[in-house]
Protein backbone atom coordinates (compact mmCIF):
# COMPACT_ATOMS: atom_id res chain seq x y z
CA UNK A 1 0.00 0.00 0.00
CA UNK A 2 1.39 3.52 -0.75
CA UNK A 3 1.71 5.20 2.17
CA UNK A 4 0.18 9.04 1.52
CA UNK A 5 -3.45 7.61 -0.36
CA UNK A 6 -3.50 5.67 2.93
CA UNK A 7 -3.31 8.66 4.97
CA UNK A 8 -5.70 10.30 3.18
CA UNK A 9 -8.33 7.55 3.12
CA UNK A 10 -7.73 7.78 6.95
CA UNK A 11 -8.69 10.81 7.63
CA UNK A 12 -12.67 11.43 8.39
CA UNK A 13 -13.96 13.86 5.21
CA UNK A 14 -17.35 13.47 5.61
CA UNK A 15 -17.71 16.18 8.01
CA UNK A 16 -15.14 18.11 5.91
CA UNK A 17 -16.76 18.57 3.21
CA UNK A 18 -19.60 19.96 5.05
CA UNK A 19 -17.51 22.58 6.93
CA UNK A 20 -15.92 23.81 3.22
CA UNK A 21 -19.39 24.14 1.67
CA UNK A 22 -20.11 26.10 4.88
CA UNK A 23 -17.08 28.34 4.91
CA UNK A 24 -17.57 29.26 1.52
CA UNK A 25 -21.26 30.13 1.90
CA UNK A 26 -20.03 32.48 4.28
CA UNK A 27 -17.57 33.78 1.92
CA UNK A 28 -20.17 34.58 -0.65
CA UNK A 29 -22.46 35.88 1.47
CA UNK A 30 -19.88 39.19 3.07
CA UNK A 31 -19.71 39.63 -0.07
CA UNK A 32 -16.69 37.69 -2.07
CA UNK A 33 -16.83 37.48 -5.78
CA UNK A 34 -16.30 33.69 -7.16
CA UNK A 35 -13.14 35.07 -8.71
CA UNK A 36 -11.45 35.98 -5.65
CA UNK A 37 -13.09 33.08 -3.53
CA UNK A 38 -11.47 30.49 -6.04
CA UNK A 39 -7.57 31.76 -4.33
CA UNK A 40 -8.09 33.90 -1.67
CA UNK A 41 -10.33 30.69 0.23
CA UNK A 42 -6.91 28.37 -0.36
CA UNK A 43 -4.59 30.81 0.91
CA UNK A 44 -6.96 31.99 3.96
CA UNK A 45 -7.07 28.77 4.38
CA UNK A 46 -3.71 27.56 4.93
CA UNK A 47 -2.78 30.35 6.65
CA UNK A 48 -5.47 29.96 9.27
CA UNK A 49 -4.08 26.68 10.16
CA UNK A 50 -0.85 27.42 10.00
CA UNK A 51 -1.41 30.02 12.68
CA UNK A 52 -3.29 27.73 14.49
CA UNK A 53 -0.51 25.20 14.86
CA UNK A 54 2.39 28.06 15.73
CA UNK A 55 -0.04 28.98 18.92
CA UNK A 56 -0.66 24.96 19.21
CA UNK A 57 3.07 24.61 19.40
CA UNK A 58 3.95 27.96 21.81
CA UNK A 59 1.25 26.86 23.60
CA UNK A 60 2.94 23.67 24.86
CA UNK A 61 6.56 25.65 24.64
CA UNK A 62 4.93 27.65 27.34
CA UNK A 63 2.55 26.15 29.39
CA UNK A 64 2.86 22.60 29.25
CA UNK A 65 6.89 22.19 28.80
CA UNK A 66 7.49 24.69 31.75
CA UNK A 67 5.23 22.16 34.04
CA UNK A 68 6.67 19.37 32.81
CA UNK A 69 10.05 20.39 33.95
CA UNK A 70 8.78 21.54 36.91
CA UNK A 71 7.46 17.50 37.96
CA UNK A 72 10.37 16.13 37.05
CA UNK A 73 12.92 18.20 39.09
CA UNK A 74 10.31 17.03 42.03
CA UNK A 75 10.51 13.72 41.35
CA UNK A 76 13.49 11.25 42.77
CA UNK A 77 13.99 9.41 40.01
CA UNK A 78 17.02 10.03 37.71
CA UNK A 79 16.05 8.55 34.61
CA UNK A 80 13.25 11.35 33.55
CA UNK A 81 15.39 14.38 34.26
CA UNK A 82 17.35 12.80 30.82
CA UNK A 83 14.59 11.55 29.03
CA UNK A 84 12.34 14.49 29.67
CA UNK A 85 15.09 17.24 29.25
CA UNK A 86 14.55 20.12 27.45
CA UNK A 87 15.79 18.72 24.26
CA UNK A 88 13.50 15.73 23.69
CA UNK A 89 10.52 18.37 24.51
CA UNK A 90 11.54 20.20 22.15
CA UNK A 91 11.45 17.49 19.73
CA UNK A 92 8.03 16.49 20.96
CA UNK A 93 6.85 20.33 20.41
CA UNK A 94 8.38 20.03 16.58
CA UNK A 95 5.55 17.06 16.11
CA UNK A 96 2.74 19.58 16.65
CA UNK A 97 2.83 22.15 13.18
CA UNK A 98 2.76 18.63 11.00
CA UNK A 99 -0.10 17.30 13.07
CA UNK A 100 -2.30 19.49 13.20
CA UNK A 101 -1.81 20.76 9.17
CA UNK A 102 -2.50 17.47 8.58
CA UNK A 103 -5.09 17.01 10.37
CA UNK A 104 -6.69 20.31 9.41
CA UNK A 105 -5.82 20.72 5.82
CA UNK A 106 -8.32 17.92 5.11
CA UNK A 107 -11.46 20.06 6.73
CA UNK A 108 -10.87 22.82 4.63
CA UNK A 109 -10.05 21.75 1.00
CA UNK A 110 -11.81 19.67 -1.66
CA UNK A 111 -11.39 15.95 -1.40
CA UNK A 112 -9.04 14.62 -4.13
CA UNK A 113 -7.81 18.17 -5.11
CA UNK A 114 -4.06 18.46 -6.03
CA UNK A 115 -3.40 21.12 -3.77
CA UNK A 116 -4.68 18.76 -0.74
CA UNK A 117 -2.85 15.75 -1.74
CA UNK A 118 0.66 18.58 -2.29
CA UNK A 119 -0.04 19.88 1.23
CA UNK A 120 -0.51 16.50 3.24
CA UNK A 121 2.29 15.59 1.36
CA UNK A 122 4.54 18.62 2.59
CA UNK A 123 3.01 18.09 6.11
CA UNK A 124 3.99 13.72 5.47
CA UNK A 125 7.40 15.03 5.38
CA UNK A 126 7.33 17.09 7.73
CA UNK A 127 6.31 14.72 10.37
CA UNK A 128 8.52 12.04 9.31
CA UNK A 129 11.64 14.63 9.25
CA UNK A 130 10.18 15.72 13.21
CA UNK A 131 10.14 12.78 14.14
CA UNK A 132 13.71 11.04 13.35
CA UNK A 133 14.79 14.44 15.05
CA UNK A 134 13.02 13.21 18.34
CA UNK A 135 13.75 9.65 17.86
CA UNK A 136 17.60 11.05 17.97
CA UNK A 137 16.85 13.02 20.79
CA UNK A 138 15.86 10.09 22.50
CA UNK A 139 18.89 8.04 21.83
CA UNK A 140 21.01 10.78 22.96
CA UNK A 141 19.06 10.84 26.03
CA UNK A 142 20.06 7.40 26.51
CA UNK A 143 23.70 7.77 26.29
CA UNK A 144 23.76 11.07 28.78
CA UNK A 145 22.02 7.82 30.96
CA UNK A 146 24.74 5.56 30.42
CA UNK A 147 27.40 7.63 31.05
CA UNK A 148 25.85 8.69 34.15
CA UNK A 149 25.41 4.87 35.11
CA UNK A 150 27.66 2.94 37.02
CA UNK A 151 28.30 0.21 34.95
CA UNK A 152 27.47 1.65 31.68
CA UNK A 153 29.87 4.99 32.10
CA UNK A 154 33.28 2.76 31.28
CA UNK A 155 31.58 0.83 28.30
CA UNK A 156 32.56 2.15 24.98
CA UNK A 157 28.93 1.89 24.00
CA UNK A 158 29.21 5.84 21.37
CA UNK A 159 29.41 3.30 18.88
CA UNK A 160 26.61 1.55 19.37
CA UNK A 161 24.32 4.66 19.47
CA UNK A 162 26.17 6.27 16.27
CA UNK A 163 24.72 3.52 14.86
CA UNK A 164 21.35 3.40 15.99
CA UNK A 165 21.41 6.96 15.08
CA UNK A 166 22.02 6.10 11.45
CA UNK A 167 19.50 3.22 11.54
CA UNK A 168 17.05 5.13 12.61
CA UNK A 169 18.04 8.52 9.41
CA UNK A 170 18.14 5.81 6.65
CA UNK A 171 14.85 4.70 7.45
CA UNK A 172 13.46 7.99 8.20
CA UNK A 173 15.48 8.93 4.46
CA UNK A 174 13.66 5.69 3.07
CA UNK A 175 10.04 6.65 3.76
CA UNK A 176 10.19 10.25 2.85
CA UNK A 177 12.03 8.59 -0.49
CA UNK A 178 8.42 6.60 -0.65
CA UNK A 179 6.03 9.42 0.15
CA UNK A 180 7.60 11.84 -2.25
CA UNK A 181 7.69 9.71 -5.27
CA UNK A 182 4.52 8.06 -3.84
CA UNK A 183 5.73 4.49 -3.91
CA UNK A 184 5.64 1.31 -2.23
CA UNK A 185 8.27 0.84 0.63
CA UNK A 186 8.64 -2.64 -0.42
CA UNK A 187 10.00 -1.33 -3.65
CA UNK A 188 12.51 0.88 -2.49
CA UNK A 189 13.82 -1.94 0.07
CA UNK A 190 14.11 -4.44 -2.75
CA UNK A 191 15.82 -1.54 -4.58
CA UNK A 192 18.27 -1.16 -1.49
CA UNK A 193 19.31 -4.95 -1.64
CA UNK A 194 19.56 -5.40 -5.38
CA UNK A 195 22.66 -2.48 -4.71
CA UNK A 196 23.47 -4.20 -1.14
CA UNK A 197 27.08 -4.72 -2.57
CA UNK A 198 27.59 -0.96 -3.50
CA UNK A 199 26.04 0.09 -0.02
CA UNK A 200 28.26 -2.43 1.48
CA UNK A 201 31.56 -0.79 -0.37
CA UNK A 202 30.39 2.40 0.68
CA UNK A 203 29.81 1.64 4.16
CA UNK A 204 32.57 -0.42 4.75
CA UNK A 205 33.82 1.13 7.97
CA UNK A 206 30.51 1.96 9.71
CA UNK A 207 29.49 -1.79 9.01
CA UNK A 208 33.32 -3.30 10.43
CA UNK A 209 33.16 -0.54 13.56
CA UNK A 210 29.28 -1.88 14.48
CA UNK A 211 30.85 -5.47 14.36
CA UNK A 212 33.86 -4.18 16.33
CA UNK A 213 32.03 -2.26 18.74
CA UNK A 214 29.84 -5.27 19.73
CA UNK A 215 32.96 -7.48 20.05
CA UNK A 216 34.84 -4.78 22.21
CA UNK A 217 31.94 -4.08 24.38
CA UNK A 218 30.66 -7.97 24.60
CA UNK A 219 34.23 -8.98 25.69
CA UNK A 220 35.30 -5.78 27.56
CA UNK A 221 38.07 -5.70 26.10
CA UNK A 222 38.46 -1.70 25.75
CA UNK A 223 36.93 1.40 27.61
CA UNK A 224 37.27 4.58 27.62
CA UNK A 225 39.86 6.15 29.96
CA UNK A 226 41.73 2.37 29.26
CA UNK A 227 45.98 2.69 28.68
CA UNK A 228 46.47 0.99 25.35
CA UNK A 229 49.96 0.33 23.23
CA UNK A 230 49.76 -0.68 19.33
CA UNK A 231 53.24 0.46 18.43
CA UNK A 232 52.58 -0.80 14.77
CA UNK A 233 49.89 2.83 14.91
CA UNK A 234 51.96 4.67 17.17
CA UNK A 235 49.45 4.76 19.49
CA UNK A 236 50.67 4.37 23.32
CA UNK A 237 48.47 6.53 26.09
CA UNK A 238 44.79 6.69 27.12
CA UNK A 239 41.80 6.59 25.42
CA UNK A 240 39.58 8.98 25.01
CA UNK A 241 36.38 8.63 22.98
CA UNK A 242 35.26 5.14 20.65
CA UNK A 243 33.12 5.75 18.05
CA UNK A 244 31.45 3.76 15.50
CA UNK A 245 34.50 4.42 13.18
CA UNK A 246 37.44 5.84 15.34
CA UNK A 247 39.32 4.95 18.76
CA UNK A 248 41.01 8.28 19.75
CA UNK A 249 44.14 7.92 22.28
CA UNK A 250 45.45 10.14 23.30
CA UNK A 251 49.59 9.78 23.33
CA UNK A 252 51.39 10.56 26.17
CA UNK A 253 53.14 13.36 24.09
CA UNK A 254 49.44 15.01 23.71
CA UNK A 255 49.21 13.88 20.51
CA UNK A 256 45.92 11.81 19.24
CA UNK A 257 46.28 8.34 17.43
CA UNK A 258 42.96 7.48 15.09
CA UNK A 259 42.43 3.77 15.08
CA UNK A 260 39.38 2.31 13.21
CA UNK A 261 37.95 -0.41 15.89
CA UNK A 262 37.98 -3.34 13.64
CA UNK A 263 41.84 -2.62 14.17
CA UNK A 264 41.65 -3.57 17.82
CA UNK A 265 39.84 -6.84 17.19
CA UNK A 266 41.41 -7.98 14.13
CA UNK A 267 44.72 -7.35 15.52
CA UNK A 268 46.71 -7.54 19.07
CA UNK A 269 47.02 -4.74 21.43
CA UNK A 270 47.94 -4.40 25.37
CA UNK A 271 45.60 -2.80 27.65
CA UNK A 272 47.23 -1.54 31.40
CA UNK A 273 43.95 -1.67 32.60
CA UNK A 274 44.29 -4.65 34.38
CA UNK A 275 48.30 -3.71 35.75
CA UNK A 276 46.29 -0.55 36.79
CA UNK A 277 43.44 -2.04 38.97
CA UNK A 278 45.93 -5.07 40.40
CA UNK A 279 47.99 -2.43 42.40
CA UNK A 280 51.27 -3.54 41.22
CA UNK A 281 53.22 -2.04 38.49
CA UNK A 282 55.98 -4.51 37.20
CA UNK A 283 59.79 -2.90 37.58
CA UNK A 284 62.53 -4.83 35.12
CA UNK A 285 65.69 -3.78 34.91
CA UNK A 286 69.21 -4.58 34.04
CA UNK A 287 72.67 -3.54 35.33
CA UNK A 288 75.51 -4.91 33.50
CA UNK A 289 78.76 -5.92 35.52
CA UNK A 290 82.14 -6.23 34.68
CA UNK A 291 83.43 -9.50 34.10
CA UNK A 292 86.71 -9.01 35.35
CA UNK A 293 85.50 -7.72 38.60
CA UNK A 294 83.65 -10.58 39.82
CA UNK A 295 85.92 -12.90 42.29
CA UNK A 296 85.18 -14.69 46.09
CA UNK A 297 84.47 -12.98 48.85
CA UNK A 298 86.70 -13.36 51.87
CA UNK A 299 85.25 -14.49 55.40
CA UNK A 300 86.17 -11.22 57.23
CA UNK A 301 84.35 -9.19 53.45
CA UNK A 302 81.45 -11.77 54.48
CA UNK A 303 81.31 -11.22 58.28
CA UNK A 304 81.52 -7.33 57.40
CA UNK A 305 78.41 -7.65 54.71
CA UNK A 306 76.69 -9.35 58.22
CA UNK A 307 77.35 -7.13 60.42
CA UNK A 308 75.89 -4.11 58.36
CA UNK A 309 72.99 -5.91 57.57
CA UNK A 310 73.34 -6.91 54.03
CA UNK A 311 73.42 -10.41 54.05
CA UNK A 312 72.22 -12.75 56.92
CA UNK A 313 74.50 -14.95 59.11
CA UNK A 314 73.39 -17.69 57.60
CA UNK A 315 75.22 -16.87 54.26
CA UNK A 316 78.36 -15.40 56.01
CA UNK A 317 78.89 -18.23 57.57
CA UNK A 318 78.45 -20.78 55.00
CA UNK A 319 80.66 -23.36 54.08
CA UNK A 320 80.58 -22.83 50.40
CA UNK A 321 82.56 -20.05 48.91
CA UNK A 322 80.30 -16.92 48.30
CA UNK A 323 81.05 -15.48 45.28
CA UNK A 324 80.53 -11.32 45.63
CA UNK A 325 77.77 -11.36 42.95
CA UNK A 326 75.77 -13.67 45.15
CA UNK A 327 76.24 -11.68 48.08
CA UNK A 328 74.90 -8.69 45.80
CA UNK A 329 72.26 -10.32 44.50
CA UNK A 330 71.13 -11.38 48.37
CA UNK A 331 71.55 -7.75 49.26
CA UNK A 332 69.66 -6.35 46.49
CA UNK A 333 66.73 -8.83 47.16
CA UNK A 334 66.49 -7.92 50.44
CA UNK A 335 66.44 -4.18 49.58
CA UNK A 336 63.56 -4.26 47.18
CA UNK A 337 61.83 -6.70 49.58
CA UNK A 338 62.56 -4.53 52.66
CA UNK A 339 61.33 -1.24 50.11
CA UNK A 340 58.25 0.85 51.65
CA UNK A 341 57.30 1.07 47.96
CA UNK A 342 57.28 -2.45 46.74
CA UNK A 343 54.93 -4.55 46.58
CA UNK A 344 55.41 -8.05 48.18
CA UNK A 345 52.33 -9.90 47.56
CA UNK A 346 53.91 -10.41 43.91
CA UNK A 347 56.86 -11.89 42.81
CA UNK A 348 60.66 -10.45 43.26
CA UNK A 349 63.69 -11.72 42.16
CA UNK A 350 67.58 -11.02 41.11
CA UNK A 351 68.79 -13.20 38.65
CA UNK A 352 72.19 -13.09 36.49
CA UNK A 353 71.57 -13.23 32.65
CA UNK A 354 73.42 -15.00 29.83
CA UNK A 355 76.98 -13.15 29.74
CA UNK A 356 77.25 -10.57 26.58
CA UNK A 357 80.30 -8.51 25.38
CA UNK A 358 79.21 -5.86 27.41
CA UNK A 359 79.35 -7.68 30.77
CA UNK A 360 77.05 -9.45 32.92
CA UNK A 361 73.79 -8.42 32.80
CA UNK A 362 71.98 -9.15 36.38
CA UNK A 363 68.14 -8.24 36.50
CA UNK A 364 65.98 -6.90 39.03
CA UNK A 365 62.82 -7.70 38.93
CA UNK A 366 60.09 -6.71 41.49
CA UNK A 367 56.35 -4.58 41.44
CA UNK A 368 55.83 -1.43 42.68
CA UNK A 369 52.43 -0.99 44.92
CA UNK A 370 52.28 2.22 42.50
CA UNK A 371 50.71 1.96 39.23
CA UNK A 372 50.59 5.59 38.28
CA UNK A 373 53.98 6.80 36.22
CA UNK A 374 55.64 9.47 38.18
CA UNK A 375 55.68 7.40 41.59
CA UNK A 376 56.40 4.33 39.45
CA UNK A 377 59.67 6.16 37.97
CA UNK A 378 60.50 7.28 41.10
CA UNK A 379 60.34 3.66 42.54
CA UNK A 380 62.75 2.38 40.05
CA UNK A 381 65.07 5.18 39.78
CA UNK A 382 65.29 4.53 43.60
CA UNK A 383 66.39 0.99 43.14
CA UNK A 384 68.51 1.35 40.27
CA UNK A 385 70.81 3.93 41.61
CA UNK A 386 71.08 2.24 44.89
CA UNK A 387 72.47 -1.12 42.92
CA UNK A 388 74.57 1.18 40.78
CA UNK A 389 76.06 2.40 44.20
CA UNK A 390 75.88 -0.36 46.51
CA UNK A 391 77.79 -2.96 44.09
CA UNK A 392 81.21 -1.11 44.71
CA UNK A 393 80.90 -1.98 48.34
CA UNK A 394 81.27 -6.31 47.01
CA UNK A 395 83.87 -5.01 44.77
CA UNK A 396 81.80 -5.09 41.59
CA UNK A 397 82.29 -2.70 38.93
CA UNK A 398 79.34 -1.07 36.32
CA UNK A 399 80.73 -2.14 32.85
CA UNK A 400 80.69 0.71 30.32
CA UNK A 401 81.96 0.97 26.99
CA UNK A 402 85.55 3.26 27.02
CA UNK A 403 84.65 6.71 25.82
CA UNK A 404 87.49 8.98 24.81
CA UNK A 405 87.41 10.82 28.21
CA UNK A 406 88.62 7.12 30.05
CA UNK A 407 91.55 7.22 27.73
CA UNK A 408 94.92 8.76 29.29
CA UNK A 409 97.58 9.20 26.92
Amino acid sequence: MKILPALIAATSLAPADKIRQDLQGWAIEAGVADSTLSWLYPLLGVCAICLLAYFCAAAFRYVVQPLVLKVVEKTAAKWDDYLLNPRVLRAVRRLIPPLVCYSLFPLVFARGSSLLAFLLKVSAVYLVVVSILLVTAFIRSLYDISNEHRTLRDRPLKGVYQMATLITILVGIIIVVSIIMDTNLTTIVAGLGASAAVMALVFRDTILGLVAGVQLTANDMLRPGDWITMERHGANGFVKEVTLTTVKVQNFDNTITTIPPYLLVSESFRNMRAMWNSGGRRMKVSIHLDANSLRFCSPEELAGYAERGYIDDERAHSAEPVANTEAFRDHMLRYMNRHPDANGDYLSMVRMLQPTPEGLPMELYCFCRYTEWKPFERFQSQVLDYALVVAREFGLRIYQRVASGDVKP
